[in-house]
């Protein structure tokens, strides 16, 4: 079972793709040796203020997929230097 998430995120406080990179960076890494899961920036590369991660988990139960990824949102959403504008859960 795969299931993917893709996390809007919003930097309010970036004022540099040197900036978000740093602080993507950091929740990338953060999130791989955290929750074990799969983790890249997959939209709004170009933009300074806005980013998308998409994180992938691969587990033979369904349920146990979804809450990794349920902890990793809400992960994110603790993190002070970004906001969460939308996050969406899908089975692959």
């Amino acid at each position: 079972m795969v299931m993917c998430c893709e996390v809007q995120l919003y930097l309010s406080q970036s004022r540099s793709l040197k900036d978000k990179r740093q602080v993507v960076k950091s929740l990338k890494d953060r999130l791989r040796s955290r929750f074990n899961v799969a983790v890249a920036e997959v939209e709004h590369q170009d933009l300074w203020q806005r980013g998308t991660l998409g994180l992938a988990v691969i587990s033979t139960e369904a349920d146990h997929a979804r809450e990794m990824l349920d902890e990793a949102v809400r992960f994110v959403e603790q993190d002070l230097r970004v906001q969460v504008l939308a996050s969406q859960i899908e089975e692959r």
